[in-house]
């Protein structure tokens, strides 16, 4: 029993520093981001991070994976409900994402968009990683967008792929210029143009 305690506090250990490790990168950046304050906030001692990560690299990306997990859940909870036509499951998708940056107050921006930013040119190890959370991303709003041309609701002109990839990159600009005038507005203009005139069949 000892043991499995044991366990289970290294486990809750490690996820409060990837819970820690992501708010400050999102307050800070990848590269401002000190471990020292990381454990202090935590309570660990300096010498245990290694135990859990094997560098502050190692940190990061287990930062991504943990989310990029987060992320395919919600997709999945959100793009499998059948009950509702395929074109209001994306619309739902985006304006979930829209309550989400509005109750933070427009701030931080999207975790994926901010690390591309800032560590793309810097880290290979880390683009490749962000690049495949993208890719795994748009696959799940193509699947969608090919539902809904199935359904009517989308016209058939368009290719699902790169209409995906235009609704992703195009939103993840709009969260930046949300995070930049700290207004919602940006998002709005997203969802009205995207949904109001672009996604008309």
């Amino acid at each position: 029993m000892s043991k499995e305690i044991s366990k289970t506090n290294k486990q809750e250990t490690r996820q409060a520093l990837i819970d820690t490790g992501t708010c400050i990168i999102l307050e800070k950046g990848f590269n401002h981001t000190g471990i020292d304050q990381v454990l202090k906030a935590v309570g660990v001692p300096k010498g245990s991070f290694y135990y859990y990560f094997k560098s502050k690299d190692d940190f990061g990306l287990s930062i991504i994976e943990h989310h990029a997990d987060l992320l395919l859940e919600q997709l999945n909870e959100i793009f499998q409900n059948k009950s509702i036509s395929s074109l209001q499951r994306l619309r739902n998708y985006f304006e979930n994402g829209r309550g989400m940056i509005e109750q933070r107050a427009c701030r931080n921006g999207c975790l994926f968009g901010n690390l591309g930013q800032e560590m793309a040119d810097q880290n290979e190890t880390f683009r490749l990683k962000l690049a495949e959370v993208f890719s795994k991303w748009c696959n799940v709003i193509s699947n969608c967008i090919q539902e809904a041309q199935n359904e009517g609701d989308i016209s058939k002109t368009m290719n699902p792929d790169r209409l995906a990839e235009f609704m992703m990159f195009s939103w993840e600009g709009a969260v930046l210029r949300a995070k930049i005038t700290q207004t919602i507005q940006p998002i709005d203009t997203y969802l009205h143009f995207v949904f109001e005139n672009l996604l008309k069949a």
